[in-house]
């Protein structure tokens, strides 16, 4: 006859991306009882309502498959497109309403991207993907963050500003409005046209799928370095915007002096380019020499699960985790499942 495992409360983790939501079920011990994986967040495209109806179809299914799990204590959510706190205090209320847990969080992804390369909830994270953000949290609950709402909140970068910008230099390069620039001759020889103007068209009459002018990011990278000062300069203001947002968090919290992990996530930075990483190495340490840079290897949804499990600890609702061994095993839990 096998043990029995007596249950411990459990979190319910949600990460919810424009292109994938992952849902989890975790106990307090590390154990993972359930998870699946769906569709993204994308109320801009579905609506509120039925983006919201995406996510809880995923939590049932995973409630279902973790039916002997302890007490569901908390749901620790964290999506993209929340970027204001008044977005958080809407979805909050309807996730309460479902009547998943006793309590809620809800925030945006890049918490989730910064607990997830930390070892406790103490830092900064850049993600830098489709678009660009920034947080930074302390134990005691207070955060650093901005709005995140593109250029009209101050924000520029990630793969959308980046291939803009390749266009724009590209094709004022061929008119005459810009600089020479390599990036010209490879955009147009990467789609098999005769110019990047000829791109730009192309894409304009639905010849050419606008989705697919993010392969120019890493053209990019290539292009710069391969010495081409156009995509050099590109490069450089990226890892300016990353450094820059780093820093102002790390000072809002106090962090400028101290050793405090510096989390870079998102598809730009995941990739590592090393013109850019070299760059963002050097802006930040500039400021913050102490910081420790990392790059973000765990999945978000165990950033939500850690920051669901860091909850309920606080509250007192479930055992401490002095020596990491349930982080430890929740993180062991990705390293050996696909996706």
């Amino acid at each position: 006859m096998g043990a029995v495992i007596a249950p411990v409360p459990a979190v319910l983790a949600i990460d919810a991306g424009n292109s994938k939501t992952d849902v989890a079920v975790v106990d307090a011990a590390g154990r993972v009882w359930g998870r699946s994986r769906g569709p993204g967040y994308t109320p801009y495209v579905l609506g509120q309502d039925a983006a919201v109806e995406v996510i809880a179809a995923l939590v049932e299914e995973v409630l279902r498959s973790a039916a002997g799990v302890g007490p569901v204590e908390h749901v620790a959510a964290y999506l993209a497109n929340i970027d204001l706190p008044v977005e958080e205090l809407r979805l909050r209320k309807e996730f309460e309403d479902r009547g998943w847990s006793r309590t809620v969080t809800v925030g945006n992804d890049t918490f989730a991207v910064l607990r997830s390369g930390t070892g406790a909830p103490r830092g900064v994270a850049v993600v830098c993907g489709a678009g660009i953000n920034c947080v930074g949290l302390l134990p005691d609950g207070r955060t650093a963050r901005f709005p995140a709402l593109g250029r009209i909140t101050g924000d520029w970068g990630g793969g959308i500003g980046l291939m803009e910008e390749v266009m724009w230099s590209s094709v004022r390069a061929e008119d005459g409005r810009g600089r020479s620039t390599a990036l010209a001759a490879a955009t147009a020889d990467h789609f098999g046209l005769t110019s990047a103007t000829a791109v730009a068209e192309a894409v304009h009459l639905g010849e050419l799928p606008a989705e697919r002018l993010h392969e120019l990011v890493p053209l990019l990278f290539r292009v710069a370095e391969a010495g081409d000062p156009v995509a050099e300069e590109v490069v450089d203001r990226q890892a300016g915007e990353i450094a820059v947002m780093a820093v102002t968090a790390l000072r809002r919290l106090d962090l400028l002096a101290e050793a405090a992990d510096v989390v870079l996530g998102g598809g730009v930075l995941a990739a590592e380019p090393p013109t850019l990483m070299a760059a963002v190495d050097k802006k930040i340490h500039a400021s913050a020499p102490r910081a420790i840079l990392r790059v973000a290897t765990a999945p978000p949804v165990v950033g939500a699960a850690l920051l669901g499990l860091d909850h309920i600890r606080t509250d007192g609702r479930a055992p401490t985790d002095p020596h990491g061994a349930a982080e430890a095993l929740l993180r062991s839990h990705w390293r050996g499942a696909p996706g």
